[in-house]
């Protein structure tokens, strides 16, 4: 695994200053962490394993660890913009995405709007449409409250790691007004993205199998392999994991994703 210190910085995209990190060397893979987190709760485990073979770059969304908060709405579409000047910013033309949760909606994002920086996806913990959710689960999704989050690990990485971490609050109504404003993706947006994705979910996730196999259909998958070949999108449902520790299967998941961005 690599060890080696990153290099880091804050890059001038869409009126603020966004936090990244580079680490390793190779072909570029962008880290895309979930909601209310930074890129250690998302990536810690994760991100050494996959730096030992390419160049990573983790980035922090408008209000999350060390980028600090500007008056805009949050919303994948303007995370999915930043990705974007962040990657122009660094001058690179195109490379894999890696989105958790929240990430995993602004990589897909990425893809439908600048499909030139788009190598292949992965989708670890995503959603196109609110259904492919637990019946109930998105129930007060608009309504957090931030006692409800004092003492979780994201909390603490926020307190740590905030420019203002006096913001909490503020990222916490934010996240509550952008969750009752997301709005489903149909079926065709999924077929129309030319980027083949690697499909990943917890058996034991906030996302329903169905949902995640329904995916993994529309980006292609399906089929019998043995007769038509193997397909260039995958899909991985992990046993004994949850949402929150589908990341957590670090040497699992990163031998995964690893084999399927090598793969021609």
């Amino acid at each position: 695994m690599s060890t080696a210190a990153p290099r880091t910085g804050y890059a001038p995209v869409n009126g603020m200053r966004m936090y990244y990190e580079v680490h390793g060397t190779g072909d570029p893979v962008v880290l895309l962490h979930g909601t209310f987190s930074a890129i250690g709760t998302s990536f810690g485990l994760i991100l050494p394993h996959l730096a030992a073979g390419r160049q990573v770059i983790a980035v922090e969304f408008q209000g999350h660890g060390r980028t600090a908060d500007i008056d805009r709405p949050l919303s994948d579409q303007a995370f999915a913009g930043d990705v974007a000047a962040l990657l122009d910013h660094l001058g690179v033309e195109r490379a894999d995405l890696f989105g958790y949760s929240l990430g995993a909606s602004v990589a897909f994002h990425v893809a439908r709007t600048r499909p030139d920086l788009v190598r292949k996806l992965v989708l670890a913990a995503f959603t196109y449409r609110a259904e492919g959710l637990h019946p109930g689960l998105s129930d007060g999704f608009g309504e957090l409250r931030p006692e409800f989050l004092h003492g979780t690990p994201f909390h603490e990485e926020y307190l740590r790691l905030a420019p203002r971490p006096e913001d909490f609050p503020a990222l916490v109504a934010k996240v509550s007004d952008f969750n009752r404003r997301v709005r489903d993706f149909t079926a065709d947006d999924v077929r129309a993205i030319a980027a083949p994705a690697l499909i990943a979910i917890g058996d034991s996730d906030i996302v329903r199998p169905e949902h995640a196999v329904e995916m993994f259909r529309l980006f292609g998958g399906g089929v019998a392999g043995d007769q038509a070949g193997l397909p260039a999108s995958r899909l991985a449902i992990l046993p004994g994991t949850t949402h929150v520790t589908l990341v957590h299967r670090a040497e699992w998941l990163a031998s995964m994703v690893a084999e399927f961005l090598d793969a021609s």
